[in-house]
């Protein structure tokens, strides 16, 4: 488990989701806070301000929901020398990057198959302990695509961690840099 994030009612939100992008995800999930327009925020407003606006009283609650949502995206994330080790190892997973097929034509690490954005069932039909990395460029993308994952009920999914600018510094380098 990973080190608790020290996180304040007086940071701003711009502070808080630097040391935590799980932030954005968890807030508009459980408080229905950052997803649009009229439950947004800026940058530059402090946690209570964000808290007031939305007249959540628990700040200490919403903080606790912060730390625990990262520390759940962390366990999610792994390395990509980890998903190298296990391609070289013939490990029976799935490898799938979720990229646009626009992302896909510039630069694509070969042993992973596009995501098929035609074809949820493809994926929502295999069994929820099935061993799935998800990619993207950067690994945020692919994290979100995890935790949706785990969401139906997987329970063996992961996201690379800095997706294939990653795999790129640390594995191939003659991948296309974009």
């Amino acid at each position: 488990m990973s080190t608790t994030l020290t996180i304040n009612p007086s940071m701003t939100m711009e502070e808080i989701l630097r040391l935590a992008p799980a932030a954005q995800r968890a807030l508009f999930q459980r408080y229905h806070v950052g997803g649009c327009s009229s439950c947004g925020f800026q940058p530059t407003d402090t946690l209570a301000q964000v808290c007031k606006d939305h007249n959540i009283l628990d700040i200490p609650e919403v903080i606790r929901t912060i730390q625990h949502a990262q520390e759940a995206d962390s366990r999610l994330q792994v390395d990509c020398r980890t998903v190298k080790a296990w391609l070289d190892q013939g490990e029976d997973f799935s490898f799938i990057d979720v990229r646009t097929p626009q992302e896909l034509a510039l630069a694509s690490i070969p042993q992973a198959e596009a995501l098929d954005y035609e074809n949820s069932e493809k994926y929502m039909s295999l069994p929820k302990d099935r061993k799935i990395v998800f990619s993207c460029k950067s690994g945020m993308r692919s994290l979100d695509v995890a935790a949706y994952f785990v969401g139906h009920g997987f329970t063996q999914v992961h996201s690379m961690r800095g997706g294939i600018d990653a795999w790129r510094a640390e594995i191939d380098p003659k991948i296309p840099k974009y």
